[in-house]
């Protein structure tokens, strides 16, 4: 596991305050967001995405703050069985402000997450990632993720049909 100076044996990152999510965050998740995208964040969806988030029974999130700021977040979910799985784990979004990447903050949130999700009984915790994404599947693999016996699917929907092969 990568280790930060910032991080100490236990893998507590100093200075640093892991919380649950909460609907106030949700300005701070938007400029992390956009830190992370160099876009403007979408202001709405992402509102819409952490309010739905936090609607869910089987939701979890958590936040990273410093300083009385947010510098990172994690979103999670507890999936019930479909498509051959067990009932599992799923990390859905994780993103740590730039300034503050390389300090542990993400492992130190992933660990909350994992820690949540094994006091629940979930043995597995799924999560996906665009393929030429080098550093998001560095950071996975750094917290022991592997490739799973899934592949991931897409179709496009045009709008004026949905025409199906036969």
């Amino acid at each position: 596991m990568l280790r930060s100076s910032a991080s100490n044996e236990s893998g507590e990152v100093r200075g640093v305050n892991l919380r649950k999510l909460m609907a106030k965050d949700i300005p701070q998740i938007i400029a992390i967001h956009g830190a992370i995208t160099k876009k403007k964040a979408r202001r709405r969806w992402v509102q819409q995405m952490v309010k739905d988030h936090l609607r869910k029974q089987q939701g979890v999130g958590f936040v990273a703050e410093k300083e009385g700021q947010v510098v990172g977040f994690i979103i999670g979910e507890i999936k019930g069985e479909g498509f051959g799985l067990e009932k599992s784990g799923w990390l859905e979004v994780v993103m740590v402000h730039p300034h503050h990447m390389g300090m542990g903050i993400g492992h130190a949130m992933a660990r909350k997450l994992f820690d949540y999700f094994r006091r629940r009984g979930i043995r597995d915790v799924h999560t996906s990632v665009l393929w030429d994404a080098v550093d998001m599947l560095s950071f996975f693999k750094s917290l022991g993720f592997d490739r799973s016996t899934f592949i991931n699917l897409i179709k496009h929907v045009d709008q004026k049909s949905i025409r199906f092969s036969s």
